[in-house]
């Protein structure tokens, strides 16, 4: 990172990216933005913008917000900064995945040994699962949050709710959280990646 010209801490020179942050800990203290508002002496229209990175704070608004949050400005930057990650899965060449042991997931063996990747490394609101070759899940089972599962090759077998699919290449099957499923892939060629919305996520309506 580059340094200030005038050898401050560039933090305390830019407007800050917080919002995912502030967001976070706000709901964390079960708090609507106008009391947050109300303590801080910011607009509700401002605290929302810093919320959706429509806008950045200031050091001092910062300051301010953090104190109405009941935390530090130090906490919430590296809260922010750990939240924003780019990381690169690259594809896994056909003689790896005939060498790769899975590593299941709750509810999920293998009829032989195939492939299982996770593509999202690491704590965050999405998880997402490559499975390659033949799998198949133990019974039914739910996950608490959405899900979607796309199908990039061979041929995928799902029930949900009592209704039998049958997915093929390019096919996607939503499934919302909740839902009793179970399915299995049809070919030792089947590539199918399953996304969910993390466990210890809360959707909207819950508690």
């Amino acid at each position: 990172m580059a340094e200030a010209k005038d050898g401050k801490d560039p933090k305390e020179t830019e407007r800050l990216r917080v919002g995912a942050a502030v967001r976070r800990r706000r709901r964390s203290l079960d708090l609507t933005l106008a009391a947050v508002a109300e303590r801080s002496g910011l607009s509700v229209p401002f605290l929302s913008q810093v919320e959706n990175e429509r806008a950045r704070p200031s050091m001092g608004s910062l300051q301010r917000v953090a104190d109405a949050l009941e935390t530090t400005t130090e906490r919430l930057i590296e809260a922010s900064d750990a939240a924003r990650t780019v990381t690169l899965t690259r594809a896994v060449t056909a003689e790896a995945a005939d060498a790769a042991v899975g590593t299941n997931t709750s509810g999920v063996t293998a009829a032989r040994i195939p492939a299982t990747r996770r593509l999202v490394r690491g704590r965050h609101q999405l998880e997402a699962l490559e499975f390659l070759g033949e799998h198949a899940t133990e019974g039914e089972f739910q996950h608490r949050n959405d899900e979607l599962m796309y199908v990039a090759d061979g041929a995928v077998e799902v029930e949900a709710e009592g209704r039998a699919h049958r997915l093929g290449p390019g096919d996607a099957l939503f499934l919302s959280g909740g839902v009793m499923h179970r399915w299995r892939t049809t070919g030792p060629d089947a590539r199918m990646i399953v996304v969910t919305v993390a466990e210890h996520i809360e959707t909207p309506g819950e508690g």
